[in-house]
């Protein structure tokens, strides 16, 4: 089948309610920011001219419809999201430190995004997609878990370069063995994988990334690329026994992180795009993580996700 879709991902649709100051009563005024980490990804991906489908499922409620709104003005085609009369759209309260790092508090049992049944996989738009994108949110629980598996074979048979980010949130999970089995079951399914430091920890149990990312890909031959983020220290890419670090951008600013490891996955499946993913090599790598790691912080500048993802001129023009 013709590739018409450079990137389809499956996941979770949600509204990330941000506290953003505090009424004169003294009560916290939060902002809707329309978020999900795999639409987060697309919506960069679509800044950088790249085509992109979305597969899940909202609430056809009033957060279900801002959802799609938003996915369609980001550029991503939501001919694929189900809109569920019967469920409520996720929805996420997230409380900043003054680091920028956050704490969760997830509104999702029985949420819609985890209500995706294997029935309503478009395979024609997995068939059609370059690369398939997938996270570890809809594997936490059925009947999204057997959707997810069944969407990675289709995109495995189709040809499709697997993407996988463990984007691990402990809340989310019943117990944190079987949030690592279903991880590594993730991972040993992908192509490229992006950690962040803190789930290398949770997977490997060493702080040691050359350690951790080497005892990855010899559990996981499959692994042909992957990419560990350490927030403003920079990343390191590990790819076919070359490693290349790339610090990060440090310009200050920074108002959260919310997003800023799914615009760096974004930047690395939009090179990989337009450069493949055989044969590269330590200067690739470098270009690549540069661009991802700028845009990453970018987004650090700003609340919400999908509506804050950076111009690539803005991209260029700090590097």
């Amino acid at each position: 089948m013709k590739k018409h879709i450079d990137v389809a991902a499956l996941g979770e649709l949600l509204v990330d309610f941000t506290c953003n100051g505090a009424s004169a009563q003294g009560n916290p005024f939060y902002e809707a920011n329309p978020g999900g980490a795999p639409c987060n990804v697309l919506a960069m991906l679509a800044k950088l001219g790249k085509k992109t489908a979305f597969i899940g499922k909202v609430g056809e409620d009033q957060f279900g419809h801002l959802l799609r709104q938003v996915g369609l003005e980001a550029g991503i085609s939501m001919d694929s999201l189900v809109m569920d009369p019967h469920s409520h759209t996720t929805l996420a309260f997230v409380k900043t430190a003054e680091n920028g790092d956050r704490d969760f508090s997830f509104y999702r049992d029985s949420g819609a995004d985890t209500l995706l049944v294997p029935d309503e996989v478009p395979e024609d738009v997995i068939a059609g997609a370059r690369i398939f994108h997938f996270g570890s949110l809809s594997l936490t629980g059925e009947p999204v878990r057997s959707t997810t598996q069944k969407a990675v074979a289709l995109a495995r048979a189709a040809g499709c370069i697997l993407s996988f980010d463990p984007n691990l949130r402990p809340p989310l999970w019943d117990d944190l063995e079987q949030a690592r089995e279903q991880i590594h079951w993730g991972l040993a399914q992908c192509d490229v994988a992006k950690i962040s430091d803190d789930e290398l920890l949770f997977l490997t149990g060493g702080t040691d990334f050359d350690a951790g990312a080497a005892k990855l890909m010899e559990q996981f031959p499959n692994l042909q690329m992957v990419n560990v983020t350490a927030g403003a220290q920079g990343s390191i890419s590990y790819y076919q026994g070359v490693r290349v670090f790339q610090p990060g951008v440090t310009l200050g600013g920074v108002i959260e992180t919310t997003g800023a490891g799914d615009t760096f996955c974004a930047c690395v499946l939009n090179f990989l795009l337009e450069h493949g993913l055989e044969h590269l090599t330590a200067d690739d790598l470098t270009q690549m993580l540069r661009f991802a790691n700028a845009a990453a912080y970018l987004v650090t500048t700003r609340r919400g996700a999908i509506r804050s993802m950076p111009e690539p001129e803005q991209v260029l023009a700090l590097l």
